[in-house]
């Protein structure tokens, strides 16, 4: 397929590394350290690594996760451009400073190759809503878009992606002191689920919260419909993405076709990675679909 321009992206957006391979997408991938030793997320190429992961969550280990520095996207952009314009599409600034780097990389490769055109586009999405603007995107350039329509595309389109989520296991929450000890423990006694989104800006706000996973699950349907474009009638991309607990992901994706029986195609279950993972830990359940502006949040 003779495509306009090179479409590329960080593996945050917690598909398998493999899809992203088969839809040519070229992946930059985020480091992260344990113990002192740097991890790759690698996406599943490696089966074991993201069970390996977990088990260090499990064991009390701490995960360290840090931005992209401009050198290393300068090498990852440089070597596209050898084979056309590209548009690099980033993990949201809400959660990583990653993309002002980014930005910088383009910046100098730009000046250095006139003939060549790179833009960056901050997605102002995680995880595998990252992942379906990124495909949506990809979409777009095999279908003839160029790079310039694409980019507009994603600009008017990136805050519609909305992440919703419910987590039942607070402990990373609380190591990475995001609640305290005293809270983590009173959710954990009373299964107490937060209910989270992302805002106009890609950060995690939670919002409210709920008592049990059965309740998670009703409320986090009905803030789908609230914001889902057609409501009930929805008829587009829904992905779900789960961190070590498959069961509530199903729970969740059951209700969700119940609700939603026009969404298009399949309901497609992913496996949140390391470096989202770092923050959110296991029990962790998140939907993504296409709805109204995402609202700004204090």
């Amino acid at each position: 397929m003779d495509r306009k321009f090179i479409l590329s992206c960080c593996s945050t957006v917690d598909l398998p590394y493999d899809y992203m391979e088969s839809r040519e997408i070229p992946v930059l991938c985020y480091t992260y350290t344990v113990d002192g030793e740097e991890f790759t997320d690698d996406m599943g190429r490696d089966p074991e690594a993201r069970p390996r992961f977990y088990r260090m969550l499990a064991e009390g280990k701490l995960p360290h996760t840090s931005q992209i520095n401009v050198e290393t996207y300068r090498a990852f952009f440089e070597a596209l451009l050898q084979k056309g314009d590209l548009l690099h599409v980033a993990f949201t600034s809400g959660q990583s400073g990653s993309v002002n780097n980014a930005y910088l990389a383009a910046q100098e490769l730009q000046e250095q190759y006139p003939e060549r055109k790179i833009v960056v586009v901050d997605s102002l999405c995680s995880s595998s809503g990252y992942g379906m603007i990124v495909d949506m995107a990809a979409d777009m350039r095999d279908n003839g878009k160029t790079l310039e329509e694409t980019e507009q595309w994603l600009l008017e389109n990136r805050n519609k992606f909305h992440h919703q989520f419910f987590s039942s296991n607070m402990t990373q929450f609380h190591r990475t002191g995001r609640v305290s000890g005293a809270a983590a423990a009173v959710a954990t006694i009373l299964s107490i689920c937060p209910l989270m989104r992302l805002d106009a800006a890609g950060a995690i706000k939670a919002y409210d919260k709920v008592r049990g996973k059965k309740k998670a699950v009703a409320a986090t349907v009905d803030e789908m419909q609230a914001h889902a474009q057609g409501g009930t009638d929805y008829d587009q991309r829904c992905w779900v993405c789960h961190s070590q607990c498959p069961e509530d992901a199903r729970m969740l994706i059951a209700a969700l076709e119940e609700r939603f029986p026009r969404q298009k195609g399949k309901i497609r279950l992913c496996d949140i990675g390391p470096v989202i993972g770092s923050h959110s830990g296991t029990g962790t359940v998140a939907v993504f679909f296409l709805g109204d502006e995402r609202p700004v949040m204090d």
